[in-house]
């Protein structure tokens, strides 16, 4: 088994050949034109700062008023080892996002992955948005991250008033 000095030795190794800071520098700095992009585009939604994560993921929110009104939330996020853009519809802690998983289970989700309370899970529903994103082409990739998440969002923001009106109706 490894020490963490062998392992970062091997990061140091890595750190040495200077493609990774570069890499991670890139995407991050166009995860900020996103964001920058996506706000001047959609005043209507709170947007979240850029939490940079552990290059495991990186991710902002990007919610709009009907759901954060009830503590839930989009993200968008970007998956660093699968390469992968997603967007995740989460809520504001895990007991609330067990919850609506709970709620949710009975429900038809237009072919949406409904997530698993667990550990280590933050998220109610997902969806890919961009695998294998060409980030050579960023104007595509804007447009494409854009009108993906927008749609999930406008999903999600559709799938909770349905929920709360038959939770009303059983009143």
């Amino acid at each position: 088994m490894k020490s963490l000095n062998d392992y970062v030795r091997e990061y140091n190794n890595e750190l040495r050949k200077g493609e990774i800071q570069k890499a991670y520098r890139g995407i991050f700095q166009f995860i900020q034109e996103l964001k920058l992009y996506l706000e001047k585009r959609h005043p209507m939604y709170t947007i979240s700062s850029i939490y940079p994560g552990y290059m495991d993921m990186t991710y902002f929110a990007f919610t709009p008023r009907d759901l954060k009104d009830k503590g839930l939330k989009i993200a968008v996020v970007y998956l660093h080892i699968e390469n992968r853009f997603e967007a995740w519809f989460g809520g504001a802690n895990r007991k609330l996002q067990a919850e609506y998983i709970n709620k949710l289970t009975a429900l038809d989700l237009n072919g949406y992955h409904l997530s698993e309370p667990g550990p280590g899970v933050d998220s109610i529903v997902e969806v890919k948005v961009a695998e294998s994103p060409n980030f050579d082409n960023i104007h595509e990739l804007v447009e494409l991250i854009e009108d993906k998440v927008l749609s999930f969002a406008q999903d999600m923001v559709l799938i909770i008033k349905d929920l709360s009106e038959k939770e009303m109706k059983k009143l």
